[in-house]
């Protein structure tokens, strides 16, 4: 699931912050990382403002600048995701890839991917610690809201080839393997 920068999602200077998210979910990250937009409550902003009045508010930064940002960061995000059919072909593949599980307890031992592992703290400082840098990992959360945000900090951290499962679990149920149960939690829409 490729976009090119044309087929991109129109942004401009009057589209809401709740909508700049809801198109391009890196854009938190990539406001906070280049420009420290979004971090703290001095420079929050809520999802009805526009992008525009976020960067005028914040040192007056050019809008095209910033809207080219998120275009790149964009276009960064969609090589680190993974499709649904392209991870079930590396999951029967040998050697297996890695395969970490951001999602809660209770949902991991619900519905699981096979030699899925539970993400936590002591699991990533083992996989600082012992995993070679080189090594396939994939992170996959229940909508692959969270799972981008993980395998970006992982490249950071040298990892070049951690990817996240794009649509998470559920998309994964739904185009790869319908033998898994799709389920929605009480807080999603």
């Amino acid at each position: 699931m490729s976009t090119s920068p044309a087929e991109a999602p129109a942004l401009d200077g009057s589209t809401p912050m709740g909508d700049v998210l809801a198109r391009f979910p890196g854009a938190k990250r990539a406001l906070f990382a280049r420009y420290h937009i979004g971090g703290c409550k001095s420079c929050a902003y809520d999802d009805g403002e526009t992008l525009a009045e976020v960067c005028a508010r914040n040192e007056d930064l050019p809008v095209d600048e910033v809207i080219g940002h998120i275009l790149e960061a964009h276009e960064h995000d969609l090589r680190l995701l993974i499709e649904p059919a392209d991870l079930a072909a590396a999951l029967a593949a040998t050697p297996a890839p890695r395969l970490l599980d951001l999602r809660t307890r209770e949902e991991h031992e619900a519905v699981v991917l096979p030699g899925s592992e539970l993400f936590s703290n002591d699991l990533l400082q083992s996989i600082f610690a012992t995993e070679p840098k080189d090594r396939l990992i994939f992170v996959y959360d229940h909508t692959g809201d969270r799972s981008l945000d993980a395998c970006a900090y992982l490249v950071g951290h040298g990892f070049k080839n951690a990817r996240a499962l794009r649509g998470g679990i559920d998309a994964y149920a739904h185009e790869a393997d319908s033998s898994l149960p799709r389920y929605q939690l009480e807080f999603e829409d």
